[in-house]
């Protein structure tokens, strides 16, 4: 296996590749198998109803939230407002530093 195709971790921001939502971000909320994970954004996707999907469908990066990895670990939930907190302060962090000449995964992006 290489790194795309490794299991994405609980509480781990990944990008949609496949369907009606490609190019947004979700966290991984749970593993169903080897095959497939549970993903949720807070927003259009909540906690209580996750989407599932491949993991051939999904682009895990390199960041987990520690406060969703965590309330997951300790209390099985996760509140919406954390989801949508952790996606945005991913977007914020990591996107927003793309944007001034950094790499995602040894891939250089121009906008």
């Amino acid at each position: 296996m290489n790194d795309k195709d490794s299991r994405p971790a609980i509480g781990q921001v990944v990008q949609i590749l496949q369907g009606r939502e490609a190019g947004q971000y979700a966290i991984v909320i749970r593993i169903v198998d080897d095959r497939f994970v549970l993903l949720a954004d807070g927003e259009k996707r909540k906690y209580d109803q996750p989407k599932q999907k491949s993991f051939n469908h999904i682009n895990p990066t390199p960041y987990i939230s520690p406060e969703v990895q965590n309330s997951l670990l300790e209390t099985g939930r996760v509140t919406n407002g954390k989801l949508r907190f952790a996606i945005s302060k991913f977007v914020n962090e990591v996107v927003t530093n793309l944007k001034k000449g950094d790499q995602l995964d040894g891939e250089r992006r121009c906008n």
